[in-house]
């Protein structure tokens, strides 16, 4: 009774104080408001153009008491004060623009007022104050004000794209080669008559063990250099070159005609001159892109649609028997893609992989039973190769080393002559990969050369293997080599035209040169010199029989010479870099310089408000530029961003914690108050902390720890329940952001019928893609087995889903059109379709929120179904940072931080080897340059996308400082990308006779790229525009 007796006398007291003390107030400040809208009213407009009422700076900033100004227009007028202007402006902020843009000239860029006032060289967001005036209606030159005020940022981002081009173009220029192509001179065609085969089968794919123990095979460890990809490892296998890095972008354009190797000497291309050869294909089409016009007869099929494990090499299998039994060809290439894709989507302990290499084996039975059964086909080789290997997630571009450790298999009845056999299986050297011999293999090409008795291809860097010259006497052993000497001799002079390599001055032991160049050309004098000096005494010497010691010690001298000039040769050319264009580098980096420092210069300002802040993005940027100089660094890239983001949001979570609990000047009972309301919002301020322990774990990325277990990999196949439980939450969470908010029933319901059956259907898809991708996903799971046996191709599944996305997305468009042009249209209508459009939920901020979904739908369909319960923990860290006081700088931050440490999350790292190709063909039916980079990008920098689009509408829930919010955002955002785009041209600069330069400083450029272009530019800038078009319209 006593509390019921307080709480009336309470409420008593508060009427009385209404309407004694705070009504007449409240009325006075009223009065006093209406008086200043009158006198505004009748004031003639500063601007002819524009009847629109015009706010001063000086207005809007606060105004010390009796501080008078000179300016008229800038007075406040009688009956009121700057307090009730500035309340005049909170509700004109309110009402007409809840969203505090229309009538803001506050962009990424220099704020300009009425009367063509101009505050140059200062920009709206470096000021706590928001500069930003409110009118009933935006006019014309208002706009123009703005993206005026904006073009300064895309100078910035242009400046971006031109460092970022001309850097590349002098980082990765086209590797010159020697045109034309080889022929043997008078004494050479009589070496070529010698050579023990006439046709060739070179199947690419991996497996052999019993033809090695019996002789009839000799194997070796190719070592296939940095990029390990398709492209350029055929290239080095045809050609005996090294590749350009370049070609790790051609080998995704299959548009592209730059890389044909028609124009190339090739062995290929030899073997058709010489022989006036037949040259049919079965296998990867890359070989088509490389040779047009080379194969007589070709069947080729897609390298990239990876999940098919079987059809691929059964299109190949098939036509074997018949080509067999022909005899109008010299040269077949097989090119088998199932171990690739297996080793693409379940790694290289995949339970297909067994199989898969035994049914190899059982081909490679096949063809070597016609090898000694056909009278056509005794003079045959096989040659059994591997282009690349496979890193332990079953990836590969990279340079590990189960990456550059393929197989090389020589098979032929004929070995057996000079080959006793090796023990198979056996255990590799080292604990590592190279289980035999190991060579380049680039030595691929002379060796053939050789054995098919054709010239080797002119820009040949590979050495004649020495096992297989054993088919030949000494002397024509020795003039073998000394044929691939001058073929290298020719590529080596072309490269250093400085060097003279017939100078006679140099010493026999070629210890006392300086430069790698002339240590080279002083092997080459001795080897010539030594070469004449033995024609010289050849016909005198065979008239002496006494003499054979000596001629024989001398053909080992001059067999090793040569090795040496070879082996020299080979190692300083592979190791070389490309001919880099000096001045393009020092171009683009004096550019990226130029444009850290300009933004450097636009965000000091800001950052010196908050000094705590600054030192944490200066902390940021500056170590991750530092890191990028050392290559361990950079291949566990994952490790600096995984500690940063750790490291801050606990800082954040931390100061929430502070705020939450300071107690300085509150009362007892104040204080137990707050305490039990604001607890559970300090304890939840840690959950964003303890989350992304878990992203840590869920999928292991980089170098050194790629094949640990993880969530992703090792968790979820064994329990599938789990994984398919929370891709079924992520749906629904999807579902009810992607639920338009309306206030009308009908509007609800058509809202959630349509965001439940667009849900419904991308669901299904990736139910039936798992069910083709990854089937031990959906092991046990019968329910989810018959969803995925529809019968729907998945192409047909796919488009459905994407047509219902962007319906989806432009019927939220239409409404907040809708909207926007009919505020007075009552709430009921009476269709449903109507009902849908006019629908206006309670802010326009929710239906950003509803778009977002949308994106967040998409983003799931393209990502590895182990993925998709990312984006519900991402989801719980948003809502619990959007509960917190973030302020716009700390959200641009975050927004850094969590872009890419989501990015390592899903399986992303600085190897061409991590690139995710598995959803990039998503409803495409033939290959499209432009669908499937836009899709692969989408694939692989999913969470950024969504950390991107996230921030930045949580940036724009702020209603006071919005323009200065979002401002802030691209503001630092590149900033950050200008200084890390000058670091990592600084250190390929630097670096660039680094050992590590091919492998990985280049690659990590090629990400940088597309960090800058795509995300950056494409995304970010993109997105930020299309998010204030949203607001204006």
């Amino acid at each position: 009774m006593a509390k019921g007796l307080r709480s009336s006398v309470r409420k008593a007291n508060r009427s009385r104080l209404r309407s004694t003390v705070f009504g007449p107030v409240e009325d006075a400040r009223k009065q006093r408001l209406s008086t200043i809208l009158l006198s505004k009213a009748t004031e003639p407009s500063p601007n002819a153009r524009e009847n629109t009422m015009l706010v001063d700076a000086s207005e809007i900033l606060p105004v010390e008491p009796n501080t008078s100004t000179t300016n008229d227009d800038a007075s406040v007028p009688a009956g009121g004060t700057n307090e009730d202007l500035q309340s005049i402006l909170r509700y004109g902020s309110e009402h007409q623009d809840p969203y505090g843009i229309r009538g803001s000239v506050c962009a990424s860029g220099a704020c300009e007022f009425s009367a063509g006032q101009r505050f140059s060289n200062y920009w709206a967001f470096y000021k706590p104050e928001s500069l930003c005036m409110a009118t009933q209606d935006m006019p014309k030159h208002r706009r123009d004000q703005i993206n005026e005020s904006a073009r300064c940022s895309l100078r910035i981002n242009f400046l971006i794209f031109t460092s970022l081009t001309i850097f590349a173009i002098g980082f990765f220029p086209y590797k010159a080669f020697l045109p034309g192509h080889a022929s043997f001179t008078a004494d050479e065609v009589l070496l070529a008559q010698k050579a023990p085969f006439d046709k060739i089968i070179l199947m690419v794919v991996d497996a052999l063990r019993r033809l090695i123990r019996s002789g009839s095979a000799i194997p070796y460890t190719a070592h296939a250099g940095a990029p390990t990809i398709t492209m350029p490892r055929i290239k080095a296998i045809t050609t005996g070159s090294t590749p350009s890095f370049l070609d790790v972008i051609l080998n995704f354009a299959e548009g592209d005609k730059s890389s044909s190797l028609e124009n190339q000497d090739t062995w290929l291309g030899q073997l058709k001159a010489m022989r006036d050869g037949r040259l049919i294909l079965y296998g990867d089409d890359t070989w088509l892109k490389l040779f047009p016009s080379t194969f007589a007869h070709a069947d080729g099929t897609s390298s990239f649609f990876v999940s098919d494990f079987t059809e691929v090499d059964f299109n190949v299998t098939r036509n074997v028997p018949a080509a067999l039994d022909q005899h109008d060809w010299t040269g077949m290439v097989l090119h088998y893609l199932g171990l690739d894709h297996i080793g693409h989507k379940s790694g290289p302990n995949s339970p297909h992989m067994i199989p898969k290499q035994a049914e190899m084996d059982t081909i490679v039975k096949m063809i070597y039973q016609g090898l000694e059964s056909e009278s056509h086909l005794q003079s045959t080789l096989l040659v059994l190769c591997g282009d690349h290997g496979m890193n332990e997630a079953g990836n590969h571009g990279g340079s590990a080393e189960g990456e550059t450790s393929p197989a090389l298999v020589f098979i032929s009845p004929k070995l057996r002559s000079i080959s006793q056999g090796r023990e198979c299986p056996t255990t590799a050297l080292n604990d590592g990969h190279e289980f035999y011999t190991k060579i380049h293999q680039s030595d691929i090409a002379p060796t053939l050369a050789g054995l098919l008795g054709i010239p080797i291809p002119r820009n040949n860097l590979g050495v004649f293997i020495p096992d297989l010259l054993r088919f030949w006497p000494q002397e024509d052993r020795v003039r073998l080599l000394e044929q691939n000497a001058r073929q290298v001799h020719d590529v080596f002079q072309q490269t250093f035209s400085n060097v003279f390599f017939e100078d006679g001055t140099q010493s026999e032991t070629c210890a006392d040169v300086s430069t790698d160049g002339a240590q080279l050309a002083c092997l080459w004098y001795n080897v010539k010199k030594i070469s004449d000096l033995q024609g010289q005494q050849h016909d005198d010497q065979i008239k002496q029989a006494a003499l054979h010691t000596v001629r024989a010690v001398a053909l080992i001298e001059r067999r090793t010479d040569t090795l040496q000039f070879l082996t020299e040769a080979q190692m300083l050319m592979s190791n070389t870099a490309n001919d880099y264009s000096i001045v393009k580098l020092y171009a683009g980096t004096a550019i990226a310089a130029l444009v850290a420092l300009w933004n450097f210069c636009r965000s000091f300002p800001l950052l010196m408000q908050k000094p705590t802040f600054g030192a944490w993005f200066l902390l940021v940027t500056i170590m991750y530029g530092v890191s990028m100089f050392a290559s361990s660094f950079v291949e566990e890239e994952h490790q600096y961003w995984y500690m940063i983001a750790s490291g801050w949001l606990g800082w954040l979570g931390m100061k929430q914690w502070v705020q939450t609990f300071a107690i300085g000047v509150m009362t007892v009972n104040e204080r137990s108050g707050r305490d039990r309301s604001k607890g559970w919002s300090a304890a939840a301020a840690m959950i964003p902390f303890l989350i992304m322990r878990i992203l840590r774990c869920w999928n292991q990325t980089g170098q050194k720890h790629a094949s640990q277990p993880d969530i992703a990999r090792r968790i979820f196949p064994a329990h599938n329940y789990l994984l398919w439980s929370l891709v079924l939450a992520s749906y629904l969470v999807v579902l009810v952001k992607m639920s338009l908010p309306t206030r009308s029933r009908k509007g609800r319901f058509v809202s959630l019928v349509a965001a439940f059956s667009l849900s419904a259907m991308a669901l299904a898809f990736k139910i039936s893609f798992t069910m083709a991708d990854s089937p031990e996903l959906l092991r046990g799971i019968g329910i989810l087995r018959a969803l995925a046996s529809s019968g729907i191709g998945l192409v047909i599944q796919a488009r459905t889903v994407f047509l219902g996305m962007f319906t989806y997305a432009v019927g939220i468009i239409l409404s907040n059109r809708w909207k926007r042009l009919n505020p007075e249209v009552e709430e009921k209508v009476t269709t449903p379709i109507a009902v849908w459009l006019k629908n206006d939920g309670s802010e326009q901020h929710g239906r950003a929120e509803t778009l977002r979904g949308v994106l967040t739908l998409f983003l799931m369909t393209q990502s590895r179904v182990t993925n998709i319960p990312l984006f519900v923990l991402f989801e719980i860290q948003m809502q619990v940072l959007a509960s917190t006081d973030l302020s716009a700088r700390e959200i641009s931050l975050t927004s850094i931080i969590l872009q890419y440490s989501s990015f390592f999350a899903f399986g992303g790292s600085n190897a061409i080897s991590s690139v995710d190709l598995s959803n990039a063909y998503n409803g495409v039916s033939s290959y499209n340059v432009t669908a499937v980079g836009i899709l692969a990008f989408c694939s692989n920098w999913a969470g950024p996308i969504w950390w991107l689009t996230a921030t930045m509408l949580l940036a724009g829930r702020q209603q006071q400082d919005r323009c200065e919010c979002l401002g802030q955002l691209q503001l630092l955002s590149t900033s950050f990308v200008a200084n890390a785009n000058m670091s990592v041209m600084l250190a390929c600069t630097s670096l660039r006779t680094h050992l590590f330069i091919w492998t990985v400083f280049s690659p990590k450029y090629l990400f940088t790229m597309a960090w800058s272009l795509g995300q950056h530019l494409c995304i970010s800038v993109a997105a930020f525009e299309l998010y204030m078009w949203w607001l204006w319209s």
